[in-house]
């Protein structure tokens, strides 16, 4: 590693050099503490006696090699700052931590070989654009618990979430995060470990082993990364050689909006560091894209923090530069390192070009998290259809943006805590309008143009919010309603999969186009996907009032059948069946600024979705078929009779 380069910040493999190293013979330890007054190890190889480490080549790193050490054993580092104060500190670039409540770092064997060539060689670059791409986000200690509370391993968790995936038709997991972190009842985003996997669920080979199975099954994944701030705990990183070497040496700009500790994006060896967890995760254990969380505290000095509580960039303003700049010079490396790679930013303002070229002053990740479109959407759902009309405009203002960024439809785990409710229980109504409701948003949210992400849970329909202490209510699914609504999301999930103008141009704004948005007395929204072709397109009607529809007329692009290949309520999704059995086929009535038009059944609550295919022209009238029928018939028994005389006269002559 070149020193000067990492002090810089310019270095994404930091983690090649420092922390904890295997040799023939025992293993190397680097430690970066510029202010220490001196660093010592202790570890299982001295029996915990200390062993003084000492700068033999960089300043400011401190190194030792140890004999005796061997993989599996775990360290510390005891770090004396300027004042003669000590405390013992987790390595910042282990590879691995110590279960709770112990914070020791591990010797990790760095030998583990993946078995993905097939899938990393079929990735392509175009990050599925015009893909389906469809999210499962999950926390892992809370998918599924055992019956005495303990959490699944990673071998366990891949026993069982991998063939629920490809039943239910998620191609992709998005974990919260899985770099080591203090409390067990915690979403995993103050981390003590940025490159340590948590030992929770089992050691680092076995999560190598759990995401090369998700890649032998066609299921990419996606880690979710913390650059924004990381745990106080004094073991970690707070403080680390005495002074403020990760965080702001000031509390009004270093203390987050969580209480814990903003990272310094201005210190190169902040950046080297940051960028090489990202790596690491990339590099080391093959996932397919990092989510960056809470990019909006990045961007801006002053989000979530009061007057007095910032301070102004050097031009006065509230930008955040040098973390900008930190973003995009990550995602402009990573972009020709891992061209395949899913660079996602989870960001809540109006901040522009998130997803914009580097080379026009973009930021370069590759999709943003649509917030809008989620607070809007659910915003709307939450109201009682009478009350509905009057907020019309939370459904269809997504459409004025949805091309400024490429986006991704969420509905994450955000959104099922703190008294938010679950998606289920958002909805107004009886348990029976309830699931209508939400089968209903989910049809508009596959169809609305965008990559999507859905929570754990939310697939089969869970009442109660949720929450990290225990496991998904699976019990619900010996439930009527809730095994429907599972029925009903594989069919959906299918229906999304199998039909391109769905996705293939989610952002090209001729990819969808308005039939008719101003039914808002209606709650109604009509609109259409457009694939490549022509014959891709689908009419898509979705009905959020409680009222029925017989015979409504709704204009269509072009001439030709229209035969509804899905609609939520289908009996077989526990809705009352009021569908569309037979093939439309459109008539020159004008509609909706169409010169053609269908009449269809639409009823309460629903999404329905209408396949667009030519009409087969009559060549003949029903007069002149029977006629050539006849002629045909004769022929056939005048060549048979033929035949058959034929036959008898060669016969005779054979006799006789």
């Amino acid at each position: 590693m070149n020193f000067q380069e990492f002090l810089q910040g310019k270095v994404f493999d930091a983690y090649k050099y420092f922390g904890a190293h295997l040799l023939k013979k025992g293993a190397i330890f680097r430690v970066y503490a510029p202010n220490a007054a001196k660093v010592e190890l202790q570890g299982d190889f001295s029996g915990w006696e200390l062993l003084e480490m000492k700068q033999k080549v960089n300043p400011g790193v401190f190194e030792v090699t140890v004999q005796d050490a061997e993989a599996g054993m775990y360290y510390k580092y005891a770090i004396t700052d300027a004042q003669g104060n000590v405390v013992y500190h987790c390595d910042p670039y282990g590879m691995l931590m110590e279960l709770r409540p112990g914070f020791a770092s591990r010797i990790v064997d760095e030998n583990w070989k993946f078995a993905d060539d097939e899938w990393t060689n079929n990735q392509n670059t175009e990050k599925n654009y015009n893909n389906p791409m469809n999210i499962y986000e999950l926390h892992a200690g809370s998918w599924k618990q055992k019956e005495d509370g303990s959490w699944y391993n990673y071998e366990e968790l891949a026993e069982e979430l991998i063939p629920y995936l490809k039943k239910m038709g998620f191609n992709y997991i998005e974990f919260l995060p899985l770099s080591e972190h203090p409390a067990d009842c915690s979403w995993g985003y103050q981390n003590t470990g940025f490159f340590s996997p948590t030992s929770r669920y089992g050691t680092a080979e076995e999560l190598m082993k759990f995401i090369d199975a998700c890649h032998k099954n066609d299921i990419g994944v996606i880690m979710d990364f913390v650059p924004v701030h990381f745990a106080v705990d004094h073991y970690a990183l707070a403080d680390y050689d005495g002074t403020s070497l990760y965080e702001y040496p000031h509390q009004d700009v270093g203390v987050s909006e969580w209480g814990s500790c903003n990272f310094m994006h201005s210190r190169g060896e902040v950046r080297s560091f940051l960028q090489s967890a990202a790596n690491y995760w990339l590099s080391v254990y093959h996932v397919d894209g990092i989510r960056m969380d809470a990019v909006a505290s990045m961007l801006y000095l002053d989000y979530g923090k009061n007057d007095g509580e910032w301070v102004a960039n050097i031009y006065g303003g509230n930008e955040n530069l040098e973390a900008i700049e930190f973003l995009k010079h990550l995602n402009s490396i990573f972009k020709k390192k891992y061209p395949d790679a899913l660079l996602i930013a989870e960001e809540s303002t109006a901040w522009p070009k998130i997803t914009g070229d580097l080379n026009e002053e973009g930021l370069g990740f590759d999709y943003k998290w649509n917030m809008g479109w989620m607070n809007d959407f659910v915003g709307y759902m939450r109201y009682d259809p009478v009350y509905r009309g009057a907020h019309h405009d939370q459904l269809t203002f997504s459409m004025v943006y949805a091309y400024s960024e490429k986006f991704c439809l969420t509905l994450s785990h955000d959104e099922v805590v703190h008294g938010k409710a679950s998606m289920l229980e958002k909805m107004p109504g009886n348990e029976e309008q309830k699931f209508a409701n939400l089968k209903a948003a989910y049809g508009y949210m596959l169809a609305h143009p965008g990559k999507k992400l859905l929570f754990m849970g939310q697939d089969f329909g869970q009442h109660r919010e949720w929450s990290e202490k225990q496991g998904l209510d699976w019990e619900l699914l010996e439930e009527e309603k809730n095994q429907q609504m599972q029925v009903f999301m594989k069919a959906l999930l299918k229906l999304y999969r199998e039909q391109p103008a769905l996705y293939e141009k989610d952002f090209d704004p001729e990819g969808f186009e308005w039939i008719n948005c101003l039914e808002w007395e209606k709650n109604l929204l009509i609109f259409l996907r457009k694939g490549k072709k022509k014959e891709e397109t689908l009419l898509i009607v979705c009905n959020f009032s409680g009222q029925s529809y017989e015979n409504f007329r709704v204009g269509v692009p072009y001439p030709g059948k229209y035969k509804e290949i899905f609609n939520s309520d289908a009996a077989v999704f526990g809705g009352t069946g009021f569908v569309n059995p037979r093939v439309k086929i459109s008539k020159n009535v004008e509609h909706d600024e169409r010169k053609n038009s269908i009449t269809i059944k639409i009823a309460p609550l629903s999404a329905a979705v209408f396949k667009y295919s030519k009409a087969v022209e009559k060549l003949v009238d029903n007069k002149t078929a029977k006629s050539k029928t006849k002629r045909k018939m004769a022929a056939a028994k005048k060549d048979l009779k033929k035949e058959l005389q034929e036959k008898i006269e060669k016969e005779e002559k054979r006799k006789g």
